[in-house]
């Protein structure tokens, strides 16, 4: 049941499972498109209020986004939160990624987090929603409970989200009431555009739709959310072909199309938001059945190559199968109605492993020792205490400045502020890390060694620099590694080095999150993929020493899947896509191993690492 009044925040599907929020700008625009009934056109251009969403449209019909430049169809739905929470404030809370700009979280997440600032909490845990995260008010900042990586956060104000008073109505039912098209007024003359020109072509042809299926919408009436994704959508064609009643011949309708699209004004859509005269067309398009639209697609494919229109290929969410027919139709009226002329192809394929190879062709990596290797599990010496581990990289400071310790945001000049278990030292004492020169309480930097993996390292909260020999939490597993005779995209004069790994479900260690509890071990064995150049031999030896410093996985929560207690890879990125990069994990990839590099001197490996390790 709807609460009398509510902030409504529009939300799209991303493909890791999780709803994100559009800014209350968008969610503004969108909602006024759904109160102005037709006469909005059922449409929703976003690029009318935020520049860089201008690929996108809503159809507000089938709940969809609409990406024009590939085809990308995601689910939206229309979500209702209370006024007194941070929506409903004008509050937003963002993380700063890794390209330096900022990312809202999930909207529950933003409410959780405000709630916590609201009670003046000094942090808050995320794990019980599902996040392995503490977002630290006094830094502001966000920390991986796993491996204590650091972001910063940040509060902002915004417009507060649209409100709603009363019944709302099903974001589905739309438009609002069966009289508003009659309200909206006489219609405008239709659009010349070739796409618009074809849809009233294959409309004419196509036979009528049973009365039934041509009825009016639902009132809507109804309280409550829209639909789940899991609901079943309403039909995308709108209305099918009755029982028994053959369809016009395809050579009818090519005919048919040609000729109307010949006949047309050779002026292109307005490149401006939809405005009357594609409306018609695009409520019409909702009553064409599928077989239609086929044949709309193949008519609108054949008008636009023999015009010289560049192909654009388009995809669907199924991933790599050839696009629908009926999609196909749809997005090519879409983006003719935002003036952007296309001809829509296949997709591109996706290419994650190379062709079969036989025990023949593969051969060891010259330089690198044998093809395989398990996982060495390191621990810290037994018996030393963690003010003894520490005592190695500090140096006492007699006179402290007077500034705060960052990790617990008290000056140095006074006691830790830390809460937790009491370590050993005195709250006052303060040290210097001997080689970056950051300054600390002992006091704190002790809890934050036990906190962590307790392995004799340390690392720097502020400047990253690690003491010692870092190491991980990666469960038992194999790697193996040789090379195959098939060449890379973007490496054609060198073989490939292919790692596979392979981790078996288990029970965790107390060195995981949730020792004694089980963990599983899902997509192995995965396969990466090198060039066999001297700069990719190099990251090969590197990735072995983070392999036997458990550093290339980690247990925590899947960011893909949302499922926690599950091997994940642990922050140095892996190519796992062969012969293709429609995922950003594939080749060509020209700055990839410079990358890679850097994300494994992150993690203090080197070469001056590969070197100790032979030693």
């Amino acid at each position: 049941m709807l609460l009398a009044s509510a902030v409504v925040v529009w939300e799209w599907l991303n493909e890791h499972g999780r709803w994100r929020p559009y800014s209350p700008a968008v969610s503004h625009h969108i909602e006024a498109a759904v109160r102005a009934g037709p006469r909005a056109g059922g449409s929703v251009v976003l690029g009318q209020v935020d520049r860089r969403l201008a690929p996108y449209i809503i159809d507000l019909h089938s709940m969809n986004q609409f990406r024009q430049d590939t085809g990308t169809l995601r689910p939206v739905r229309r979500n209702y939160y209370d006024p007194a929470s941070a929506p409903g404030k004008g509050v937003v809370w963002e993380w700063e990624n890794d390209h330096g700009s900022w990312t809202p979280y999930d909207m529950d997440v933003g409410i959780t987090i405000q709630h916590a600032f609201e009670k003046q909490r000094p942090w808050i845990d995320l794990s019980p929603i599902g996040f392995g995260y503490v977002i630290d008010f006094g830094t502001m900042g966000q920390i991986n409970r796993q491996t204590q990586r650091q972001r910063r956060v940040r509060r902002r104000l915004d417009l507060v989200y649209p409100l709603v008073t009363g019944a709302a109505g099903r974001a589905a039912s739309w438009p609002a009431a069966p009289g508003a098209a009659a309200a909206a007024g006489p219609r405008a003359p239709p659009c010349s555009c070739p796409q618009c020109v074809l849809v009233r072509s294959v409309k004419a042809a196509a036979p009528p739709a049973p009365a039934a299926r041509r009825s009016a919408a639902p009132p809507a009436a109804l309280k409550g959310p829209p639909p789940g994704p899991g609901a079943t959508p309403p039909d995308s064609a709108g209305a099918g072909r009755g029982p028994g009643k053959p369809a016009p011949s395809s050579q009818a309708i090519r005919r048919q199309a040609s000729s109307a699209a010949a006949g047309a004004a050779p002026a292109a859509c307005p490149a401006s938001p939809p405005g009357a005269s594609g409306k018609a067309s695009r409520v019409a398009l909702a009553t064409l059945n599928r077989t239609s639209l086929q044949r709309l697609a193949l008519a609108q494919s054949r008008v636009l190559i023999a015009s010289g229109v560049p192909t654009v290929p388009v995809k669907n969410l199924s991933g790599s199968s050839p696009v629908n027919p009926a999609l196909a139709g749809i997005t090519g009226i879409l983006m003719s109605a935002a003036g952007l002329p296309v001809c829509l192809t296949r997709p591109p394929k996706l290419v994650l492993h190379p062709p079969p190879v036989s025990k023949s062709e593969i051969k060891s990596i010259p330089g690198v020792s044998n093809t395989s290797r398990k996982t060495t599990k390191k621990q810290a010496k037994k018996g030393k205490t963690p003010e003894e581990v520490l005592k190695k990289y500090l140096q006492k400071v007699r006179h402290p400045p007077d500034e705060d310790c960052t990790i617990c945001m008290e000056r140095l000049t006074a006691p830790s502020g830390y809460k937790g278990p009491q370590p050993t030292v005195k709250p006052d004492l303060v040290g210097k890390l001997s080689r970056c020169g950051h300054v600390y309480h002992v006091y704190c930097l002790v809890a934050m060694y036990n906190n962590g993996n307790k392995d004799g390292s340390l690392q720097c909260p502020t400047c990253k620099t690690i003491y010692g020999v870092k190491t991980g939490t990666q469960p038992p597993g194999k790697m193996e590694y040789h090379v195959i005779p098939h060449s890379l995209p973007g490496h054609p004069d060198c073989r490939t080095i292919r790692i596979i790994y392979s981790i078996p479900p288990g029970i965790q260690g107390p060195e995981h999150p949730n020792p004694g509890k089980s963990f599983s071990a899902r997509g192995f064995p995965r396969h990466c993929y090198l060039p066999d150049s001297e700069k990719g031999r190099k990251v090969l030896k590197l990735l072995l020493v983070a392999w036997d410093r458990r550093l290339i996985f980690a247990i925590g929560t899947s960011s893909t899947t949302g499922e926690s207690d599950t091997v994940i890879w642990n922050e140095v990125h892996h190519k796992t896509e062969f012969g293709s990069n429609l995922t950003g994990h594939g080749y060509p990839d020209a700055n990839y191993l410079d990358n890679v590099l850097a994300e494994l001197a992150a993690q203090g490996i080197s070469e001056d690492s590969a070197a100790q390790e032979k030693d």
